[in-house]
């Protein structure tokens, strides 16, 4: 399924239609019918909902106005909710195509009344793949609520949700700016672990490539150098959201807010550095492939070497006794006493064999004191 998934993803952008209409909502096939939670908080309040309807949903929204919420949609298979989403909270049909369209890098925008429309991408490593899989996660704030909107009904946000069921920190206190950093937070903070496999799977490919190193292995490494490219591809655009969202006027951002983010974008920073090391230490696996693979071949060839350099005076020897010049001329019957005439003395073939087996061990006496065998 994962493997379908990251299929699928790659797919997208080329089922893209061309020529219509901008702001057009094109739900992708495989998307998900939508759920529908809610978290209704403040100080004294708090209640966490799973709607059966958009409608219920909005009638609960509607019903605490004096509450923040936390609205969160997930799948969109549902062309009338998403039409109804723009009405209703006057968002732009662009903002909603690129939620549909949901392989956006991450961004900012700022929008009516000091709302914010925001994409992340939530990350995590398939391990039985070994490849990252990714999901975006589209917001949307408005004065007393965040709205979130995602493809899948899985996600990395369970913690914070946590949070605020038992109330720890300081999100039922603080404006929903405060929600917006803490859920890009918490998706900027899967980011380690995911970057923690990777060099773990980096540390065992190092094994594979020092003991048995072969084209899977290269396979392996190179596919993993093209993951860490999209790894830096989505967490760059991380960073400069963050960095957009610092530079905001402080009616969107209110000041006391600023070190929040200025935290998250500090752990942007530091994936970016460590995705960079990850990177060069890819580009160093190639290396080492390489160079233990030319190690390897050059043993081989060492021992072709020997082996070669042993049989070629044997070689002479047998070969300058099977040319066969006969002692005696068939013919006359004259002695040829220079035309080979250890052929005929007695024991002859035992003394050739006795003194080919003694060269073979000088030549490999020889072999051993110049040091040939010390690194067999």
């Amino acid at each position: 399924m994962a493997k379908l998934k990251l299929q699928r993803k790659r797919e997208k952008i080329l089922e893209r239609k061309a020529g219509i209409k901008p702001g057009s909502l094109v739900i992708p096939k495989e998307a998900y019918k939508p759920r529908f939670f809610l978290i209704s908080f403040s100080e004294t309040l708090f209640e966490e909902k799973e709607l059966g309807s958009y409608q219920e949903l909005m009638q609960q929204v509607k019903a605490k106005p004096e509450a923040r919420h936390w609205i969160d949609i997930r799948g969109y298979a549902d062309q009338g909710m998403l039409e109804q989403l723009i009405i209703d909270f006057n968002l732009h049909p662009l903002q909603l195509e690129d939620v549909v369209n949901d392989y956006q890098r991450p961004k900012v925008e700022e929008f009516g009344n000091n709302r914010l429309f925001v994409i992340t991408r939530m990350l995590r490593w398939s391990a039985e793949f070994k490849s990252l899989l990714d999901v975006q996660l589209s917001l949307f704030t408005g004065e007393n609520y965040v709205l979130t909107l995602q493809s899948d009904y899985g996600d990395c946000l369970d913690p914070l949700r946590e949070r605020i069921r038992l109330g720890k920190g300081v999100i039922r206190t603080r404006p929903t700016a405060y929600l917006v950093y803490a859920i890009l937070d918490v998706v900027l903070d899967y980011y380690f672990p995911v970057i923690a496999e990777i060099g773990q799977y980096m540390e065992d490919l190092e094994q594979k490539v020092l003991q048995q190193p072969s084209k899977s292995t290269l396979t392996d490494i190179l596919n993993l150098k093209s993951e860490l490219v999209k790894l830096r591809r989505i967490t760059w655009p991380q960073r400069d959201v963050l960095n957009e969202l610092l530079r905001m006027d402080e009616t969107t951002i209110p000041e006391n807010m600023r070190v929040y983010f200025r935290d998250a974008y500090d752990h942007a920073v530091q994936l970016i550095d460590l995705i960079e090391n990850h990177r060069d230490m890819s580009s160093s696996l190639v290396e080492l492939y390489m160079s233990t693979v030319s190690n390897r071949m050059n043993e081989i060839m060492k021992v072709l070497t020997i082996i070669s350099s042993i049989f070629i005076p044997l070689s002479f020897i047998v070969g300058l006794y099977g040319m066969n010049f006969s002692r005696e001329n068939p013919e006359t019957g004259e002695i040829l006493r220079h035309n080979m005439p250890e052929l005929y003395e007695p024991y002859s073939y035992p003394i050739l064999l006795a003194l080919m087996g003694m060269l073979i061990l000088l030549q490999i006496y020889f072999f051993y004191r110049k040091g040939w065998f010390r690194s067999f």
